[in-house]
């Protein structure tokens, strides 16, 4: 019985341990990219940590990750998802109401006008264009106009779809998000944008997936710029719950009609997955502020931020294979680049739109 016990305790204690040693190894990771990042001959061009994190990250998951102890993947998907969703909420102590109010009304246009618009416009080309099913359409639609895989996993647990779809619509949001990270910031020095520091932020933080990756490509610009397109970005991440609330509504609609029609059973209660790490965003935002925490330490806390969001970019690289990416398949591959040709294109005029009318 003590040795069964101790075998039990054994195997509950591997994992954590695997975990541990998976973060660990992302540390070093991103320390040795920090100090890439700070070479001249990188620096001098204007490359982040993040980028040249994620970049490492993928030349090592899809060459060398095999010689990788297994039980470490814990720690590496702990440092892609949780490490990543702190850091972004922390990220919160670098931008004050001050800075929300001078973005204001502009940044809440870009960020409604980007979700609607490619919310109707990915889920029609999906299951009209690409005969898509419904719950992949939509899944695809949500990543490219909300925040990424975030809104991918939100909305599947509403839709209460199968994980492969899922899966496809985070390759396509892996895909064309990374992308963004390195078009945008070259888009923008080639002068092909014709934007300001304010239009800048607005079409970045209103047409780039993930938070992250808004945060990695605009801070090739400058940071004037990363404040005001992480602002635009968490408002779109919190238009998530509304967004959520508003599918709830119309899928249980959907199935009442089914189940009238005698076409199927209505769907069990949908739980609403809110995005706490836009609360915690916020939060930081408001102790920021009102001024609570000393200057040092609050230049502290963003020099570790800055280095968890390396972490993170890190692992997320190092999880980007290119399984994934044939995994999405080519028609839902088809529907990314269309929304991604959209988001670019599309964002801009609506960029140029809104700084006009607000000008």
């Amino acid at each position: 019985m003590s040795h069964a016990t101790t075998l039990s305790k054994t195997a509950q204690a591997a994992p954590s341990h695997g975990q541990l040693n998976g973060i660990l190894f992302v540390a070093l990771f991103a320390a040795a990219v920090s100090r890439l990042a700070a070479f001249p001959a990188i620096a001098d061009l204007g490359i982040s940590p993040l980028i040249v994190g994620i970049v490492a990250g993928a030349v090592y998951g899809n060459t060398l990750r095999a010689g990788m102890p297994a039980h470490w993947a814990a720690g590496i998907n702990f440092s892609a998802r949780k490490l990543l969703r702190i850091a972004v909420a922390f990220f919160g102590l670098r931008v004050s109401l001050q800075e929300i109010a001078q973005v204001g009304l502009p940044g809440l246009t870009i960020s409604m006008l980007v979700v609607v618009s490619t919310l109707l416009l990915g889920t029609w080309l999906g299951m009209k264009l690409m005969k898509l099913d419904r719950d992949t359409a939509i899944l695809n639609a949500a990543g490219s106009a909300i925040c990424g895989a975030a809104a991918v996993l939100a909305f599947e647990s509403t839709l209460q779809s199968k994980p492969e779809k899922s899966a496809v619509a985070v390759g396509s949001v892996v895909l064309f998000g990374t992308l963004s990270m390195f078009v945008y910031p070259l888009l923008y020095r080639a002068g092909w944008l014709h934007l300001d520091t304010l239009g800048v932020g607005l079409f970045f933080g209103g047409t780039i997936h993930e938070v992250a990756q808004v945060v990695g490509a605009a801070s090739n610009v400058s940071a004037e710029a990363t404040h005001v397109a992480t602002i635009v970005k968490m408002t779109r991440v919190m238009l998530l719950v509304p967004v959520l609330l508003a599918l709830g509504f119309w899928l249980a609609r959907q199935a009442r009609r089914d189940a009238s029609g005698g076409r199927g059973h209505a769907h069990a209660p949908r739980k609403l997955a809110v995005p706490w790490f836009a609360l915690g965003f916020l939060g930081c935002v408001i102790v920021n502020s009102l001024h609570v925490l000393p200057s040092a330490a609050t230049q502290s806390l963003n020099a570790i931020d800055t280095f968890a969001l390396t972490m993170a970019m890190t692992a997320l690289g190092i999880e980007t294979h290119v399984s994934q990416v044939r995994k999405a398949g080519p028609r839902a591959l088809a529907t990314g680049f269309i929304l991604y040709v959209w988001l670019i294109v599309g964002g801009l005029a609506m960029t140029w739109g809104v700084e006009r009318a607000f000008a």
